[in-house]
């Protein structure tokens, strides 16, 4: 593996007390070190600003609202890099940090630069350390976790392979926490067998995350591509073992690349708010013929929602039941007040109503099928 992206979890960066586990990055970073020194290109991905910044200012639990997790971030993220900074410094690597937000995936030019950004920094041979800045983003406009921001720039910078590093060993058949007698799953090749698994949300005080994220965050990177791992980052024998390409934790199989990135992250990482269901000829445009879905092919508007939300999109009722199975999932241009008021009409008939409103209800670039 020539390019590898490492993401550490909030529960490896600190301890359910805040603070720094000095010794575990101090590991993770001499193999980072040791592996930058073969030639081969590193990438972090770290969490941990908001845990760093809830010990700064001595907070007893994790926020929840917008503002005091933006504030607690702004407070721990520059302490937070200038640790890895030093360590990796004291191992005569050079570091840089990098803050992405989910414009910088999303918006084409936006999404060159921070490639272009990446690629330079690697061929300097220095070493980004990359968060989500957390001080700008929203629940609305976010990664929401950084297990799907290191899949994201996995897919950017076009990485051989993505590693997960959490408190536990891989993914169990149950959470080994609450249940003694899980067992280990080694090896994932098809997402579908995951089903009947009991992939929780459980994460520690300081995160946000959870094993369901890092499941979803692998099915994203092996959709393009990718192997992915998730293996425990507080032995520092299960990394060196990934790096060395040997059995470890969980192991996810890449896949055929389907998705571009933005479409990775729209499938499944951005919520849904509503649901469009669509008539037949719609339905059969959308599908095959990958276009772009029209005020015209809407023949009702689920949920309450504002332009900019993702939306399910689903065939026509079946029987008794309001809507179809769902097909595609896209950006709407329309809020859901604005498109109820031109559902089943033509652009024509639609711009008289709404004179500024586009033609697509959802655009083929902002669309992804199922």
């Amino acid at each position: 593996m020539t390019r590898v992206v490492v993401k550490l979890g909030s529960s490896v960066v600190a301890d359910s007390d805040g603070a720094l586990r000095m010794d575990v990055l101090a590991g993770v970073c001499d193999l980072l070190a040791a592996v930058h020194r073969e030639g081969r290109d590193v990438i972090v991905v770290t969490s941990g600003a908001i845990a760093r910044g809830m010990r700064v200012m001595s907070l007893p639990q994790r926020p929840t609202s917008i503002g005091a997790l933006q504030a607690a971030s702004a407070v721990g993220q520059g302490k937070l890099y200038r640790v890895y900074d030093e360590l990796l410094r004291e191992r005569e690597v050079t570091s840089a940090q990098v803050l992405l937000t989910f414009f910088d995936m999303s918006a084409r030019t936006h999404y060159l630069n921070a490639r272009q950004t990446l690629t330079t920094l690697l061929d300097w041979r220095v070493l980004p350390v990359i968060n989500e800045n957390d001080t700008t983003a929203t629940d609305e406009i976010s990664f929401g976790d950084n297990d799907f921001l290191a899949a994201q720039v996995a897919v950017l910078v076009a990485a051989d392979q993505l590693i997960l590093l959490t408190d536990i060993d891989g993914l169990f058949t149950a959470d080994p926490r609450l249940y003694p007698d899980a067992e280990l799953v080694g090896e994932v090749d098809d997402f579908a067998s995951l089903q009947e698994l009991e992939i929780g949300h459980t994460t520690s005080p300081l995160g946000s995350g959870g094993m369901r994220s890092k499941v979803v965050g692998a099915e994203m990177a092996t959709a393009a591509g990718i192997p992915t791992v998730i293996c425990n980052g507080l032995r520092s024998e299960a990394l060196a073992a990934v790096l060395a390409g040997e059995p470890e934790g969980t192991r996810f199989a890449a896949g055929k690349a389907r998705y571009s990135s933005f479409k990775l992250w729209l499938k499944y990482a951005k919520p849904s708010r509503g649901t469009l269901v669509i008539d037949a000829g719609a339905v059969r445009a959308v599908r095959e013929g990958s276009a772009s879905l029209l005020p015209v092919g809407v023949l009702d508007v689920l949920g309450d929602f504002d332009a900019g939300d993702a939306v399910e999109i689903a065939a026509p009722p079946e029987g008794s039941q309001p809507r179809g199975h769902t097909l595609a999932k896209g950006i709407c241009s329309y809020s859901a007040t604005e498109l109820r008021r031109v559902i089943g009409l033509k652009s024509d008939a639609v711009r008289e109503i709404l004179p500024r409103a586009t033609d697509e209800a959802v655009h083929r670039d902002y669309l992804v099928v199922d």
